[in-house]
């Protein structure tokens, strides 16, 4: 069984492939301060309740967060008896990054291109929706050009709430209407709306650009809050970065630890 590791600033994802299929992946908290020891109590009762040994063939991860993987290289190493491979540049695995510098690119983002350009075969918009919504294209050609980045809903939701003494905390849900009538469905109005417009106008620009040709796809926690509501977004791939991560295995040149 092989494990694909999404490690983000928030949450991580972690997912088990096995047979051509996903037979399993959860999404945790990222606690930075996590030991190899914590993370193998964390997880094993996942497994369990999954039905599934605890055990792998190998394990790719695509980390944002330098300070923890040398935790998770301790736990492959103890509790799996696997070396932790890192994606870390697109050359790696035959991406051609233009963007500058092209190890400025995260590795989740270089799944995404991965996963992206192997499905469509074409130009490609990818938005992840996580601590930051990020815009990752792909041209007509296959080569990663860039992109760009907002903060995340949840990110943009904390500061609202951290300015705004008097009104109140409210759910991420999609409003039946525009016009709020009372205070929170106009906060979600305003916020849900508003970054479902945010999100088209980029995707807008981008798609512009590239001419031709061009799918716009999400991933990420949150994009099927937005799928619905979004004039620009053609659906929605939650394992979009675990199927990179997936393909970035089978064509990296030696598996194991990638510096």
């Amino acid at each position: 069984m092989l494990w694909a590791i999404d490690v983000g600033n928030t949450q991580t994802v972690v997912g088990i492939h096995e047979g051509g299929q996903w037979l399993a992946h959860w999404r945790l908290e990222s606690d930075h301060s996590r030991t190899e020891d914590e993370i193998a109590a964390l997880l094993k009762p996942l497994f369990d309740l999954a039905a599934l040994p605890f055990v792998s063939s190998g394990v790719v991860i695509a980390s944002v967060v330098p300070p923890t993987e040398r935790n998770w290289e301790r736990f492959c190493a103890k509790y799996l008896q696997q070396p932790a491979t890192f994606l870390r540049r697109g050359d790696q695995v035959g991406l051609r990054v233009t963007y500058d510098p092209p190890h400025a690119v995260g590795a989740d983002r270089l799944a995404n291109a991965l996963a992206a350009w192997e499905q469509f075969g074409t130009a490609c918009i990818v938005v992840d929706f996580g601590t930051a919504t990020t815009f990752d294209v792909i041209d007509h050609e296959g080569t990663y050009v860039g992109g760009a980045i907002m903060p995340g809903p949840h990110v943009a939701l904390e500061s609202l709430a951290g300015k705004t003494a008097k009104l109140p905390t409210f759910a991420l849900e999609t409003p039946a209407r525009a016009i709020g009538t009372q205070t929170v469905g106009a906060l979600q109005s305003g916020f849900m709306f508003g970054y479902a417009g945010g999100i088209d106008a980029v995707a807008r620009r981008i798609k512009a650009e590239l001419q031709g040709d061009v799918h716009v796809i999400s991933t990420g926690g949150l994009g099927t809050l937005f799928l619905p509501i979004s004039e620009m977004l053609e659906d929605h791939y939650p394992t979009l970065t675990l199927d990179g991560l997936l393909l970035a295995w089978d064509r990296l040149p030696h598996r194991d630890h990638l510096g």
